[in-house]
């Protein structure tokens, strides 16, 4: 994969990692933050822990951080977004311009936290949260939607972020990735960056509607991850 310009929405744990695996394959990596000022400003550990962003990007030189709209605009072809997904359609939408005939891929999972809920299933940190939507529609489809000019693909999805930029973290790396999209050069710019990762077996799941199972897959990993341990890195194979 020849070397460009790629911007990665959001600042948390997953941001960081692609941000970090691209620049060190010698990408220009520009992350994108609601308000930069109120980011660099932060001096606690966010929600997961992670250490205040200011101190990593000074831990990651030539790394820039912008606003959403001015990192989607300096991208000359591949935008990331792990914005959540309860806010991802509103966001994404504020810079369709600046995402206009770009492929964004996109990594988030619809939760909806502190829902209602008849039959709550309990986890170590609170109550799992519901998924929407899910069933007949997805996330990925509706930022497709609300986003026409923008090639849309879902991956990512089915891993911690830190494995999918790093396969070989577990089992060698003999675990499979997946892509769903409705345009087939994005969903081929997404394989060849996750074969820059070091995946060796990415299956394509067809057009954007694919989506759907990718989002509700993540309850499935999080019980396999409650099964094995919280923190344990672990994959998934399609086998043929």
């Amino acid at each position: 994969m020849k070397t460009t310009k790629i911007a990665v929405l959001g600042t948390g744990g997953g941001g960081r990692a692609h941000a970090a695996k691209l620049a060190e394959l010698g990408h220009e990596v520009y992350v994108g933050t609601r308000d930069p000022g109120v980011t660099l400003a932060r001096t606690e550990p966010d929600m997961m822990g992670n250490i205040p962003y200011k101190q990593w990007l000074a831990d990651h030189p030539g790394i820039t951080l912008l606003s959403f709209a001015e990192a989607a605009a300096a991208s000359d072809g591949i935008v990331i977004s792990g914005i959540d997904g309860h806010n991802a359609v509103a966001a994404l939408t504020a810079i369709s311009d600046q995402l206009t005939g770009k492929t964004l891929i996109d990594y988030a999972v619809p939760y909806l936290y502190g829902a209602e809920m008849e039959h709550p299933w309990p986890t170590p940190w609170g109550t799992m949260p519901k998924m929407d939507p899910c069933d007949t529609d997805s996330l990925g489809e509706q930022i497709q939607r609300a986003l026409p000019r923008v090639k849309v693909v879902k991956s990512f999805v089915t891993q911690e972020q830190e494995t999918v930029v790093d396969p070989k973290s577990v089992g060698g790396g003999d675990h499979t990735m997946f892509v769903a999209s409705d345009h087939a050069d994005a969903k081929r710019a997404t394989t060849d960056l996750l074969t820059a990762y070091g995946w060796t077996d990415v299956l394509d799941l067809g057009d954007l509607i694919a989506s759907r199972g990718m989002e509700m897959y993540a309850h499935m990993h999080s019980a396999i991850g409650f099964a094995l341990g919280f923190g344990t890195q672990f994959g998934i194979k399609v086998t043929r």
